[in-house]
């Protein structure tokens, strides 16, 4: 391990905003056997109280890398929490060691993987949940994908009821995936693009739903605003209202890549409202038409099939 992983590694213990458990604290064996299992965090249900003395509402970055996205989203918005999750160290040294620095009183950072998130998050602690550019796991395991029927799970246990998800990425595959695992299991789509910079505005499919949008960018015809919108909200239920202006002027490290190779961004925003268990999508995923599109992945980058379906 190089000297420079090692001195990030040391700083992060000094970076009250990066919470960083060891396995021992969350797993255990299952009495009678060798198997692990993931028990709960001392900070799950207190991250208001503990980590930002205050009760505003929780936004999650799953995969958040370095955290520049966390950190872009906590400057826009004062009134909201923002925690960044990643398992590698040295990649959250660059968020933690800026949030410290600037003394942002509403960022944090949680080193685990993202399989044990439920262990930190109570019910009905977090508002909003960010994917930004996940891996898409073309030839591996569906459960591995973060908008997978078993991710959605664990989101349930602690995301409220009315909470939102927001997938933005450069792989048509995933946002196709997830596209066809909310169709199967009846969760409702707010918004969808396959190109938002093309495209340009990106409008709420039901205003009537979505209520306010916030933000500076463009607003959806007819959207209110003031208390009528913090009234409306999304179907009156919504904890947040949307910064749709948010997923064009916020962008990640390879976000800013992609778009100089010329590759389309998509966005979806869902929610995850369902009782019982979730469905997969099965044939109403064509999994090996959207592996072709996809072609070949490098370097975190791909190169699109001309045949890409609109």
């Amino acid at each position: 391990m190089g000297h420079g992983k090692l001195k990030k590694f040391a700083e992060n213990e000094t970076f009250r905003c990066l919470l960083q458990p060891s396995a021992e604290a969350i797993l255990d064996k299952e009495p009678g056997s060798k198997a692990l299992r993931v028990r709960d965090h001392a900070i799950k249900g207190r991250w208001g109280r503990e980590m930002f003395g205050n009760d505003h509402p929780i936004v999650l970055e799953l995969g958040c890398g370095k955290g520049d996205y966390t950190i872009a989203l906590a400057l826009r918005h004062p009134e909201i929490n923002y925690i960044g999750v990643d398992i590698k160290g040295a990649r959250l040294w660059k968020g933690a060691k800026y949030a410290t620095e600037n003394a942002l009183p509403n960022v944090a950072f949680l080193r685990t993987r993202i399989e044990f998130i439920e262990a930190f998050f109570g019910p009905s602690e977090v508002s909003e949940i960010w994917l930004t550019f996940s891996d898409p796991q073309l030839r591996g395991s569906e459960n591995a994908r973060l908008s997978s029927p078993l991710f959605l799970e664990r989101y349930r246990k602690f995301l409220k009821p009315e909470g939102l998800i927001h997938l933005k990425t450069d792989s048509r595959y995933l946002y196709e995936y997830t596209q066809a695992v909310c169709k199967v299991n009846g969760l409702p789509v707010y918004i969808c693009s396959t190109d938002v910079y093309r495209e340009g505005t990106l409008v709420p499919k039901s205003v009537a739903t979505l209520g306010h949008v916030r933000g500076r960018g463009p607003q959806a015809e007819g959207a209110v605003g003031g208390a009528e919108a913090k009234r409306r909200r999304f179907g009156d239920e919504c904890a947040l209202p949307m910064d749709l202006s948010a997923v064009t002027e916020v962008q990640t490290f390879y976000e800013k890549m992609f778009l100089e190779m010329g590759l389309p961004i998509t966005y979806m925003a869902f929610g995850i409202g369902h009782e019982g268990a979730y469905r997969y999508p099965g044939d109403a995923f064509d999994h090996e038409y959207w592996l072709e599109a996809e072609g070949p992945r490098r370097s975190f980058s791909h190169q699109p099939s001309k045949g890409i379906r609109t």
